[in-house]
């Protein structure tokens, strides 16, 4: 983890850092060169590009290229990242095949994986009224894939967290399910594999609960603006209220 990226532990974020934007490569709309343009203009001095990849990505070299290329024309530091998905319980991750050119892996659980599949917001809401599933074991399953997942990520790359725990949201659950005993579990993984956590702008989360508790725990934290658009990245309200 480079000192550029260091951005707090205990104190107060360095909103000059944005640690996960999207490029028109794969999430975005834009191109490298002008979300470095708009990086700059909003006063960033590091930016980590994390578009999202998979086995089937074929493109990691080229992007890598265009990031190269704009370190060039930039005094910002600029890190070439891509977003992988956890997709079963035991950590596994959806890597695209060459990982040589990443300088980070942002890990994501979008899905939870239970039962040998992978279950979307749609599927969990359906579980929870059905009542197949308590919040209390969704969290816990969501904490335990994403512990997994960041142990397994880390022996390839540094690792950061991307929108941690943002499933509940999307279910319709508060965080009031994360006990401390959770969050200090995947607090210690995240020291232990040198983790940031990413709090993010577009998904308005982590809590500040639950940012409060790994800040006590000595987590590192970063901005990360989740940025589809350039004219998003750097941009924050909801982290400025955190």
């Amino acid at each position: 983890m480079g000192a550029e990226l260091e951005s707090v532990i205990g104190g107060a974020l360095d909103l000059t850092v944005d640690a996960h934007v999207h490029t028109g490569f794969a999430a975005g709309r834009d191109s490298v060169g002008v979300v470095v343009s708009a990086a700059d203009q909003a006063g960033l001095t590091a930016v980590t590009f994390a578009d999202q990849a998979g086995p089937e990505t074929t493109w990691l070299s080229a992007y890598a290229d265009a990031v190269r290329r704009a370190r060039r024309r930039t005094e910002m530091t600029l890190r070439v990242a891509a977003e992988v998905e956890v997709v079963q319980p035991d950590g596994w991750l959806a890597l695209p095949a060459d990982l040589g050119h990443l300088e980070a892996i942002s890990v994501a659980v979008s899905r939870l994986p239970l039962g040998g599949e992978l279950h979307g917001a749609r599927d969990l809401r359906a579980m929870l009224g059905a009542g197949e599933l308590t919040p209390e074991r969704l969290a816990e399953g969501l904490v335990t894939a994403t512990v997994r997942g960041l142990e397994r990520a880390s022996r390839y790359a540094p690792t950061q967290l991307a929108r941690p725990l943002s499933l509940l949201a999307q279910v319709g659950l508060d965080d009031a399910a994360v006990t401390p005993d959770l969050v200090d579990a995947l607090a210690a993984t995240c020291r232990e594999t040198g983790t940031v956590v990413e709090v993010s702008e577009a998904w308005r989360g982590p809590s500040p609960r639950i940012v409060a508790m790994l800040r006590a725990a000595r987590v590192t934290l970063v901005p990360a603006s989740d940025a589809r658009y350039a004219a998003e990245v750097g941009r924050w309200q909801y982290l400025r209220r955190v």
